[in-house]
């Protein structure tokens, strides 16, 4: 596939880069910062706006598909759905968050007491953005939400998909590598397995 990942320098975006060049995916990493992209076959570095639908349209355009890795707080999800379908693309993988998860008592992570309230802004971001996906009629998006510690690791490729609950380990943990994050990203899009869906990956 030719491939846009958007936010490629990123923590997560690094590792998606790394995991569709691994799978002979073509990837045109656009980032605010392309000179941080090291030269390697199968990629492309540029630099664009994810704020700008006209000049970020351009870049897509020729793609099978985008995959957003970019904080929710720092892009409007209606300005890169416009630069889509401006530029005829109608499948988009989004790198989701956890806070907007449901738990065992039924309410949303972010809604707990001991949720940091360092990244509520960017976890109600995250809601709003899932909120305006499923009203989306024309492009065709999946929404991938981590667990709730989801940090550099190991790639083992065992992990578990859920849905919109948050998942847990046998010992009550909710944690997944970026590595191992990567692979079901990858896995989905390759696949399509849960088009206009939101799902969740953990251990």
């Amino acid at each position: 596939m030719k491939i846009a990942l958007i936010g490629a320098t990123g923590s997560v975006g690094s590792r998606l880069l790394d995991e569709a060049l691994s799978r002979g995916h073509v990837v045109t990493a656009v980032s605010r910062h392309p000179e941080k992209i090291a030269p390697r076959e199968g990629v492309t570095a540029v630099s664009a706006d994810i704020n700008d639908a006209t000049g970020l349209a351009s870049v897509l355009r020729g793609h099978d598909a985008v995959v957003s890795s970019v904080r929710f707080v720092n892009f409007e999800v209606a300005t890169l759905l416009r630069a889509l379908k401006a530029a005829d693309i109608d499948r988009l993988v989004m790198v989701g968050g956890a806070g907007s998860l449901t738990t065992a008592s039924g309410g949303a992570l972010a809604d707990a007491p001991t949720f940091p309230s360092a990244v509520l802004p960017e976890a109600r971001a995250g809601a709003a953005t899932l909120a305006a996906l499923r009203q989306e009629a024309q492009v065709n998006w999946t929404f991938i939400s981590p667990s709730a510690v989801f940090a550099p690791g190991e790639r083992t490729g065992k992990f578990r998909l859920g849905g919109d609950t948050l998942l847990l380990d046998h010992a009550g943990k909710s944690h997944v590598s970026q590595e191992d994050y990567a692979i079901a990203l990858l896995d989905e899009l390759e696949t399509n397995a849960h088009p206009r869906q939101r799902i969740t990956v953990g251990y």
